[in-house]
């Protein structure tokens, strides 16, 4: 899988993506991520990348043609690459959108800076806003690793074992359960017998359970965009009895 990433701060992705399971993967070949600086596709001597937004009002916004010539030059190289902008106007970045994303060959992501970009560019090509969550951050950078880092431990390989990935918060939809490793207790507080039974049905019922119990206390509407089983609802109801 192939991610190319464009921002006006390049320096915030050198030590995330050399890092841990990301920079492994990369080592692997598994992934490739080039990060382009939108500043090297401007054409002024001052390497301007924003300007003054048209009917007045706070803050600068992106300009295109700094976009426009990244995406054409690395778009070049690339089949049908699906493209991305991180911005707080975007439809939401979810697990669902991770795994759909980690079935492409090749993505773009486009870090929004300043007030956004400049419409004319969405225009021009076919992107989608993204956004990570309702709220502003200071620029699309962090949310570009938060998705890449969503997208790629869904890789096969990334992960090592690939048991790894299958249990992880919101991989059946819902929450994940708890964990517990050594010691077995720890300040009077011990690990539920069930985990150290070895009755492998008994610990799936009680995980099950647990992040069921999870997700209708934190994010009940969850619960309500995935389909249930007999079994889930039975443990449901128990749940709140």
């Amino acid at each position: 899988m192939r991610i190319e990433v464009l921002t006006i701060f390049p320096e915030i992705f050198d030590s995330p993506i050399k890092s841990s399971l990301l920079g492994k993967a990369r080592d692997a070949g598994l992934l490739e991520i080039n990060v382009s600086d939108i500043r090297d596709f401007s054409t002024d001597k001052h390497r301007t990348v924003d300007d003054t937004p048209f009917g007045g009002g706070a803050g600068m916004v992106m300009k295109a043609e700094p976009i426009d010539r990244a995406l054409q030059q690395i778009r070049e190289n690339l089949t049908d690459p699906r493209l991305l902008l991180t911005s707080a106007s975007g439809k939401k970045f979810d697990q669902k959108m991770a795994n759909e994303l980690s079935r492409e060959e090749s993505i773009i992501i486009i870090c929004g800076r300043y007030k956004g970009v400049d419409e004319r560019i969405l225009e021009l090509h076919p992107i989608e806003e993204v956004s990570i969550g309702d709220y502003v951050l200071s620029g699309g950078e962090a949310a570009a690793l938060v998705m890449i880092e969503a997208v790629a431990r869904l890789v096969p390989g990334y992960m090592g074992k690939i048991e790894a990935g299958e249990d992880d918060a919101f991989a059946w939809g819902i929450l994940g359960f708890p964990n517990y490793t050594h010691p077995q207790e720890y300040k009077g507080l011990k690990v539920p017998d069930v985990l150290v039974s070895g009755h492998h049905a008994k610990i799936e019922r009680y995980r099950r359970y647990s992040a069921l119990k999870k997700t209708l206390q934190n994010r009940p509407e969850l619960l309500e965009t995935i389909e249930l089983s007999d079994i889930d609802k039975k443990l449901l109801d128990e749940i709140k009895k």
